[in-house]
């Protein structure tokens, strides 16, 4: 919930249902997990689907492993002078680079840091390496408000990789902007924040911002011009090409805010956002860049639509979860999910046209 409830006192549960389980009952998750803290993000391991990570209200991450019902934590944060000071709005898993059967577990919070975590002994993770998101990498013209130089730490509220190159990754900030970032920065952040390992600033470039907080950034995962889409608070898509910082095209969605934009994993010209009426636009870029080709209406009541999430090996089914509480899983049509003959270079087409 993004209103003012009293978070500290909030119940929070993570719900798993198995949608090729024949007796599946849609009141009934397969497993329910009590969590201490509001649930901001969830993750599932790219190779074994029982672990999921979780990003907490309190700053704190936790894996559960799903196979376990007795006491599913199996690793955790905890709090220490590493731990996020803020609400943590993305997790996501890396590969382990050293070790093949490892991952890594990445976090980014709204206190300005990204942090990298590794499994340690006896169920605690530990800090690997992290970034911080620090005022002087931004605009001064896209600051929210007045800051003292170097004071402060610039609020991350989402966070995407490149699929061309995974030393590269967005951000989007709660100033409006979208930054391109580099994994390998070497720049130390300033003021050097507490903890055991010192913070790199990472940021490259700063794109065009939005009138407002940026809620969700998504790389296209098909693209070689490397193409990425964002929204937020002002109601707008953005495609921006990350070689330059004006957006492509802004397309106004919603009087409302935009709360997710995401990529279709499997046809390049797709993508679907989720607004603050209570609907999920699905675009064909391939039919029109002005307008979506579906919309599907999540709540009755428009309460807001939260998240989104295509799936991967399920191309057909999109789930949506919204402010009443409710997911919802659409079946999509072959419309959607069957890339047409020269896709590809359309897509290519498309961008060069619109850069030049």
């Amino acid at each position: 919930r993004l209103d003012d409830g009293d978070w500290s006192t909030e119940k929070s549960y993570v719900c798993t249902w198995n949608l090729d389980r024949r007796g599946l009952n849609s009141q009934h998750p397969d497993l329910v997990v009590d969590v201490p803290s509001s649930v901001m993000c969830l993750a599932f391991h790219p190779s074994q689907p029982s672990l999921i990570a979780g990003g907490l209200f309190s700053g704190e991450l936790m894996v559960w492993d799903t196979s376990r019902t007795e006491d599913p934590v199996i690793w955790r944060t905890g709090m220490t002078d590493d731990t996020h000071t803020d609400p943590v709005y993305q997790v996501k898993w890396l590969p382990d680079t050293k070790h093949r059967n490892h991952a890594r577990l990445l976090s980014a919070a709204t206190d300005g840091k990204i942090l990298v975590w590794r499994e340690e002994r006896d169920g605690w993770l530990a800090l690997d390496e992290g970034f911080a998101i620090v005022a002087q990498q931004i605009p001064r013209s896209t600051w929210l408000k007045k800051v003292a130089w170097g004071e402060a730490a610039v609020g991350v509220t989402s966070l995407s990789f490149s699929h061309l190159d995974p030393g590269v990754f967005v951000v989007g900030v709660e100033g409006g902007c979208c930054l391109r970032c580099s994994a390998v920065a070497q720049t130390p952040a300033l003021p050097r924040p507490a903890g055991s390992i010192p913070l790199r600033a990472p940021a490259e470039l700063a794109f065009s911002p939005h009138a407002g907080l940026v809620y969700s950034v998504s790389c296209s995962p098909f693209h070689r011009q490397n193409l990425f889409l964002s929204c937020g608070t002002d109601g707008q898509v953005h495609l921006y090409s990350m070689l330059q910082t004006q957006p492509l095209f802004a397309l106004q969605l919603s009087k409302k805010y935009l709360f997710c934009v995401c990529w279709s994993p499997v046809r390049p010209l797709v993508f679907a956002a989720a607004s603050g009426e209570g609907d999920v636009h699905l675009f064909d870029l391939a039919k029109s860049m002005q307008k979506p080709t579906v919309t599907l209406k999540q709540s009755m009541s428009d309460c807001p639509v939260y998240c989104l999430e295509f799936n991967t090996k399920h191309t057909q089914l999109l789930a949506a979860g919204d402010a009443a509480g409710t997911v919802k899983v659409w079946q999509l049509s072959s419309d959607f999910t069957e890339q047409g003959p020269r896709e590809m270079s359309h897509l290519e087409q498309l961008a060069s046209e619109l850069m030049d």
